[in-house]
């Protein structure tokens, strides 16, 4: 039984990685990286934390106000009143003992990328990063490796043109489509809700005429997916490229969903660490 089947009838999202799982998820990671490296994309590393008004300022609370997590301080004086009076351990901190906080927990990699590049002038060539951090969802059910509170997010950004951003787009797809391809895996690319649009604005009007989000679906699970943002960030951030507010879009995995897949394809962790070192 594997760590993830044991869990799964008392899962709280809170899913961890035994060492050949771990080995399995920094294999796909070097994968992808690879392919940064080739699009000349360069890793950046971001805070784990965010601002909530950098959060606010992307409409994040109109859009997602049930997926919000924060990082709270808790008053150490309430604190030690409410440990004398409370039978322990504490299951749950009340809203009493904790202070305002001025800090989130992102549901996204992508964002800091965007706000490091705040005022920012961009050659016309447009720039790619990419980043990996842990994001948090505060999802109504978790499920193993499939649905987790805290899980890993690994992205390849473009921030540039119109046609640099869809450029992008394409390219991204077909690495990964070519890629499930020579795993095995059968893979759909189904058009999903945009996460970064109003629903009821102009902009998603728009989505009927260009998808803004398409993920990569395998046995009903979406493993990765590619989003276009249009100008939504670039006016946000006011990010220009050469004279025109820069349009970005993405390629994104959530990691331990790969691992969760692969292993069920391949039938153990080591037999798919082996089948992706075999791709060259």
């Amino acid at each position: 039984m594997t760590t993830e089947t044991a869990k799964s009838a008392t899962d709280n999202g809170l899913g961890v990685l035994d060492a050949e799982q771990l080995r399995l998820l920094r294999a796909f990671d070097a994968l992808v990286l690879r392919w940064a490296d080739t699009w000349g994309a360069p890793e950046f590393r971001f805070p784990f934390l965010m601002r909530c008004q950098d959060l606010d300022t992307f409409d994040y609370y109109d859009n997602f106000p049930h997926l919000g997590l924060t990082a709270v301080r808790l008053d150490p004086h309430r604190l030690n009143a409410l440990l004398k009076e409370t039978p322990r351990p504490v299951g749950r901190m009340p809203a009493e003992v904790m202070e305002p906080t001025a800090f989130a927990l992102p549901s996204a990699s992508c964002y800091s990328i965007y706000l490091d590049l705040a005022g920012s002038s961009l050659p016309a060539g447009g720039a790619l990063r990419t980043t990996s951090g842990t994001c948090f969802r505060n999802e109504d059910h978790y499920q193993g490796l499939q649905r987790l509170l805290g899980f890993t997010m690994r992205e390849i950004v473009c921030i540039g043109s119109e046609q640099a951003a869809k450029e992008h787009l394409v390219r991204a797809k077909e690495a990964v489509t070519g890629l499930c391809a020579e795993l095995g895996l059968d893979c759909e690319l189904e058009v999903a809700t945009d996460p970064f649009f109003d629903k009821n604005g102009s902009k998603a009007k728009m989505q009927r005429l260009f998808p803004v989000k398409e993920e990569f679906v395998v046995n009903g699970l979406a493993i990765g997916s590619v989003n276009y943002h249009r100008n939504f960030f670039g006016e946000r951030c006011e990010i220009q490229v050469g004279e025109d507010t820069a349009h970005t879009s993405c390629l994104a995995f959530g990691m331990e969903r790969w691992v969760h897949t692969l292993t069920d394809r391949f039938g153990t962790t080591a037999a798919a660490v082996a089948a992706l070192e075999s791709i060259r």
